[in-house]
């Protein structure tokens, strides 16, 4: 897992813009450089979502809960094979098809590590089956559990030091998906304003 801190990562610009290139642990080192990210959800049957606890190692808020696997792609790497290839290391998963419901535009440092996130994070759906077999990756992940995402959002918001700092604006991109433009890559839809409603998450979200 150490070994991907010396991977390279793509700065952008507050659209999404390329600007250049640098290594995940140079991205996040305070002040931090906003960079793309991309954080999956795999949803239930039921509509419930799949929460992972960030394994003890993590070098960014170890220990808390947050989304089904999240993860940087590289330079020239589209999205879907990153979070296919994210999945596969985290969850022990198979392949899934992804769909991009909104991006989600945030910074947060943590106080335990002094690193930083500032990400411009691609926010994407997998619908799986009730049977779905894991077999997570002990280094990555400390425990896994399904949850209602309604009910998640009220549980972030009387206890947000349990939760990974993006895992709010993550879930609620989930509930309120911005619409397609349509000009995707296959397999995936592009919100119409990554930006909207940025302003109030850009001190670390919910």
């Amino acid at each position: 897992m150490k070994s991907r801190e010396a991977h390279l990562v793509e700065l952008v610009d507050d659209a999404g813009q390329v600007l250049g290139e640098a290594t995940v642990a140079a991205a996040h080192q305070s002040p931090g450089r906003l960079h793309r990210a991309f954080s999956v959800l795999l949803v239930a049957p039921d509509g419930r979502v799949l929460l992972q606890r960030r394994a003890a190692v993590k070098t960014r808020f170890p220990r808390r809960w947050a989304n089904s696997c999240c993860g940087h792609p590289q330079p020239a790497e589209s999205l879907a094979e990153a979070a296919n290839r994210r999945l596969a290391e985290e969850l022990g998963a198979d392949p899934v098809t992804l769909t991009e419901v909104g991006v989600y535009l945030y910074y947060a440092e943590d106080p335990v590590t002094g690193r930083v996130e500032f990400e411009y994070d691609h926010v994407l759906r997998a619908d799986v089956p009730a049977d779905l077999t894991l077999r997570p990756d002990p280094d990555e992940v400390s425990e896994l559990r399904w949850a209602d995402p309604t009910r998640l959002m009220a549980e972030i918001d009387a206890d947000p030091g349990t939760y990974a700092p993006w895992l709010g604006g993550v879930v609620s991109r989930l509930l309120r998906p911005t619409r397609p433009t349509g000009d995707a890559p296959a397999g995936t839809d592009l919100p119409s304003d990554p930006r909207a409603d940025d302003a109030s998450e850009r001190s670390g979200g919910q």
